[in-house]
């Protein structure tokens, strides 16, 4: 993704009220060596990418008076209560270097899987996201997970994702999902289903 940034010619508390009055969100660039350098990007511009997931997890575009670099989003302020976004703090990205971002998970398959149709279980999500380790180059926009092949004995770890060529996680004993299964209560409790059946019949009136 790309997006259009002009350094700041003014700083300090003053100054970024200005630019926001004017519809533009003050933010600051650094890192790959460089001075941090304050810019400011067009207030909607930034609103409207930032409700997008690939905003979060992607190696950026940034143009900046005229001139392209590779950036990523790593922190951003909005205000209490309103729709508006106040500040952006962004790093920027050496293409012959790693990085380290977290990208989202992409789940499908649960209800088609033995632990919901079989073991009548659910399958809990327990991460949305997880910290991966590549080339800018490689890192993918999101990791399908598939739960397809989950049963009431399974336990999902990012070990067990396919991720992409050249791309390694961080922390591979995550756990990703878990079943729980919902005992009747018979199967709660046998002691009590074994008394119930030994009970003699009330005699009829």
């Amino acid at each position: 993704m790309k997006f259009v940034a002009a350094t700041r010619q003014t700083q300090g508390t003053s100054a970024s009220r200005r630019l926001r009055r004017e519809a533009k969100v003050p933010a600051i660039v650094y890192g790959n060596n460089a001075a941090a350098t304050p810019v400011e990007i067009d207030h909607n511009e930034l609103y409207y990418d930032l409700q997008k997931e690939k905003f979060h997890s992607s190696i950026l575009t940034m143009e900046l008076d005229g001139k392209e670099e590779l950036v990523v989003l790593r922190a951003f302020q909005m205000h209490p209560y309103k729709n508006q976004v106040l500040h952006a703090d962004f790093q920027r990205i050496d293409p012959n270097a790693n990085v380290t971002m977290r990208v989202p998970l992409h789940f499908f398959g649960d209800e088609n899987s033995p632990a919901v149709k079989i073991d009548k279980g659910f399958v809990s999500r327990l991460v949305a996201t997880i910290e991966v380790s590549c080339l800018p180059k490689d890192l993918p926009e999101f990791v399908d997970v598939d739960l397809s092949g989950m049963t009431s004995q399974t336990t999902l770890r990012v070990a067990d994702l396919k991720l992409p060529e050249n791309v390694t996680a961080v922390a591979p004993e995550t756990t990703v999902a878990t079943v729980t299964t919902i005992e009747s209560d018979d199967a709660a409790n046998p002691a009590a289903a074994a008394a119930d059946a030994a009970a003699p019949a009330a005699p009829a009136a």
